[in-house]
């Protein structure tokens, strides 16, 4: 059975190692099989883990906002009624 290290499997999946670590202290990813090796703590990722892995990435919700997507989220929040106008008085 191959294993890889943590920087091979964010390499494998496409994104930076801190990511990966980060996803993982979040509890954002499935924690892989730790290795103690003297002092040093390891993650020994097989094949399985990274495909499903792979699958999650895109339903994690990544990053801050960003001020556009947070008027996005403003303008699909307003109500979509009409705006009273008033009339104009004839003479």
């Amino acid at each position: 059975m191959v294993t890889y290290s943590t920087s091979q499997a964010a390499k494998k999946l496409g994104i930076g190692l801190k990511t990966l670590s980060r996803y993982i202290e979040l509890g954002k990813v499935p924690a892989p099989t730790i290795l103690k090796v003297g002092t040093a703590t390891l993650h020994a990722w097989t094949e399985e883990q990274i495909e499903h892995v792979r699958q999650l990435l895109p339903k994690i919700a990544n990053g801050r906002k960003t001020r556009y997507s947070k008027l996005r989220e403003k303008q699909k929040a307003q109500a979509k009624s009409p705006v009273p106008r008033k009339t104009k008085k004839r003479k």
